[in-house]
């Protein structure tokens, strides 16, 4: 897949997911209910309907590609296994947040290839801010008025701090286990924010952090779109065991991680090499 190729699947789904965005926003608008899944995390009607606009705009421009979609994975199972490219869609991720009254929630969707993911597009819609790239274009940041995305502006994450007090960790708002806090103390300098979503790899994507520790559950769509415009934008994202983090995994669950921005600079300490330390 081209350069070229990969450009014009993220235009083509510029507007699919701004739609997907303003249709969690009218839901809120209306009023909110809360159903539960079957592990006990919430859904929404605002789930149900942007995940149907992101599920018919992928039939129209990757006729037959496999999708794993949150809400219908929640209902009819994930695949057994995804081989070759495939496409994973979270239509509304930090539904928490969402319920809350909160911003921090997106529209994610990114397309893996070769169990990497090559492709990602992370929409804030209640903050209109859209992040997308892919490994061969880069990344970028653009801000959405009235539905209209705005110029598109380079994105890049910044170098890793040589002063360790001037690095900043960007971690779950929700989900802060007692293995991210063991994590946290190997930076025990470090300016530590909290941020809902798959906004953590948007801001590490940016320069606005530098790490994005993930000790705790999270699924493959939770994470594949950010974990593209990071990539895209120059950083990276490992394992527990410090390998490269792959997709396709068995369930489509994912096991700790740790993201940073610097690629071209000495990884962080792997999950598992701190954990075993503590």
């Amino acid at each position: 897949m081209t350069a070229a190729d990969l450009r014009a699947l993220l235009d083509q789904l510029v507007a699919p997911v701004i739609a997907a965005g303003a249709a969690t926003l009218a839901v809120r608008a209306e009023g909110i209910d809360v159903d539960q899944k079957q592990d006990a995390s919430p859904v929404t009607e605002a789930d149900r309907r942007a995940e149907d606009i992101l599920l018919r705009a992928l039939a129209d421009i990757a006729p037959g590609a496999l999708v794993v979609a949150e809400e219908r994975a929640s209902s009819e199972g994930v695949p057994d296994a995804a081989t070759g490219d495939f496409w994973l869609v979270d239509p509304l991720d930090g539904t928490k947040e969402f319920i809350r009254g909160g911003t921090d929630f997106t529209v994610n969707v990114a397309l893996v290839r070769a169990r990497q993911p090559v492709l990602g597009l992370v929409y804030a819609p209640a903050d209109g801010r859209l992040y997308l790239g892919s490994t061969e274009t880069g990344a970028a940041f653009a801000r959405v008025d009235d539905g209209q995305p705005g110029a598109r502006q380079p994105l890049k994450a910044r170098p890793q701090p040589v002063d360790a007090a001037a690095i900043k960790v960007v971690a779950s708002r929700s989900h802060r286990t007692p293995e991210t806090e063991a994590y946290l103390t190997h930076y025990p300098k470090a300016d530590c924010v909290s941020v809902g979503s798959s906004l953590k790899f948007c801001l590490v994507a940016e320069g606005s952090a530098d790490i994005y520790p993930r000790l705790g559950p999270t699924m493959e769509w939770d994470t594949a779109a950010g974990d593209a415009v990071l990539r895209a934008a120059g950083g990276a994202v490992i394992d527990a065991a410090g390998q490269p983090l792959a997709y396709a995994k068995p369930g489509f669950r994912n096991g700790f991680f740790v993201a940073w921005g610097d690629g071209d600079a000495p990884p962080p300490p792997a999950p598992d090499a701190v954990l075993a330390a503590s």
